[in-house]
């Protein structure tokens, strides 16, 4: 946000008058560019709003500054949000008059939300069956399992009281964290802005690999589909999955499975960065989803879905011009069972290597009643010595040629043989 605020001439109001939003596709700023979209011109005017001293005389900290460390202090400590109206309302009278405090923790939250800063609460099945949204929204339990959606329905039932007035408490929420604002507001900054087409303009080519735009799948998902590639602000991600204790005791089980996009059109030494990390699920426990982490998901692949098909008009600062924005994701970052998970393939048994299939070269311990995985050195070079080291391996020697890879239509092939 403080790149964002040098594109506005750090804080310059006047400056920030040129983007009224009114006469959008018109002369801008900078020669004759285009005016922000509506979306952006209310972004950039909040953020400069919220960027003013919090009192006169304030230079240690501003509006926002202050609403985000009081919703952090909120948040850490499990206050209550009448404790936050109630030391707000303190605050105001003992600040100098012509403060910015905002008025309750209502108006922090809204300034949050219009920041791009929000996020979704969607009602889940303590089965992990259904998400309680579209055709489910109203439903009072599990179609599929029977369980009810709220804590306390179970009790109420039991009592014969189908109608209790009590606050409903939901059985397992999921966190939702809407991806497109947040891709839009990686162009709002002409810094980042400009790092977004890397990939494009400072393509290297000495043969080596470097960033992910070296490999045999980002060209050859240009060649496939030329219209998304001939943008290069159109986003390519990587899907990152896996659970883990937020308690900090493994003797607790308990394991939430976070949902991570990190956007791949920035150079090496930012992709990988904190800042551009972008959670976008928090699917609560205290068990794995599993298999059923599908259901979870889908939320975020309709809105993958739009982005690819139709897309969102976005403001890029750098170019000072509006653009269609498209995404898609090329890759997914996980360890093998969460690959399971995710791609539905079955990480265990007989056949469980996705590159072998069929072929897939496993063993059954009679001891440990476990498979192991053996005749690896297929893949070696047909001439390489160490083919016919058996003692190197599990004394066999080995003739058999590297398994083939297969093809989409073979994957779909197999596919259909179970419908």
């Amino acid at each position: 946000m403080r790149d964002m605020l040098d594109d506005l001439g750090h804080g310059n109001t006047e400056f920030f008058g040129q983007f009224n939003g009114q006469n959008e596709g018109g002369d801008g700023p900078r020669g004759n560019p285009t005016s922000p979209n509506k979306e952006a011109t209310k972004f950039y005017r909040l953020l400069l709003e919220l960027e003013q001293e919090l009192y006169l005389g304030c230079e240690e900290s501003s509006t926002l500054s202050f609403i985000v460390e009081l919703l952090n202090w909120k948040c850490l400590y499990g206050i209550s949000a009448n404790v936050v109206d109630g030391v707000l309302q303190i605050m105001k009278k003992w600040f100098p008059k012509g403060n910015k405090i905002p008025n309750s923790f209502y108006d922090c939250k809204k300034i949050s939300q219009d920041l791009g800063l929000s996020y979704e609460k969607i009602d889940a099945c303590v089965n992990d069956c259904i998400l309680y949204r579209n055709k489910y929204a109203n439903a009072h339990c599990c179609p599929t399992c029977g369980e009810h959606g709220w804590k306390n329905d179970g009790k109420a039932m039991r009592m014969g009281n189908e109608h209790d007035c009590r606050k409903k408490i939901p059985q397992k929420i999921l966190r939702y964290f809407p991806l497109i604002p947040r891709l839009q507001r990686l162009y709002m900054s002409s810094t980042i802005a400009k790092y977004m087409r890397w990939h494009k303009e400072k393509l290297c080519n000495d043969e080596s690999m470097a960033h992910p735009v070296d490999s045999p799948t980002w060209k050859r998902f240009d060649v496939v589909h030329p219209s998304f590639a001939i943008d290069p602000r159109n986003v390519r991600l990587c899907l990152a999955s896996d659970g883990f204790n937020p308690f900090e005791n493994m003797s607790t089980s308990y394991s939430v499975w976070p949902v991570v996009l990190v956007p791949y059109n920035l150079p090496p030494w930012l992709c990988m960065k904190d800042p551009y990390f972008m959670t976008s699920l928090l699917i609560p426990g205290p068990k794995a989803p599993g298999n059923d982490i599908d259901v979870y998901l889908e939320q975020l692949i309709n809105e993958l879905k739009y982005l690819w098909e139709k897309g969102v008009k976005t403001y890029d600062s750098f170019s000072t011009s509006n653009f269609q924005l498209h995404a898609a994701i090329l890759w997914t970052i996980n360890d093998f069972p969460a690959y399971g998970n995710l791609s539905g393939w079955s990480t265990k048994g007989k056949l469980a290597c996705p590159t072998c299939n069929l072929e897939t070269s496993s063993r059954r311990l009679p001891n440990g009643h476990k498979t192991c995985y053996l005749g690896k050195h297929r893949f070696l070079p047909t001439k390489n010595p160490r083919r016919k080291n058996g003692k190197a391996f599990d004394g066999t020697k080995e003739n058999r040629s590297a398994p083939k890879q297969l093809s989409r239509d073979d994957i779909l092939a197999q596919y259909n043989e179970f419908s």
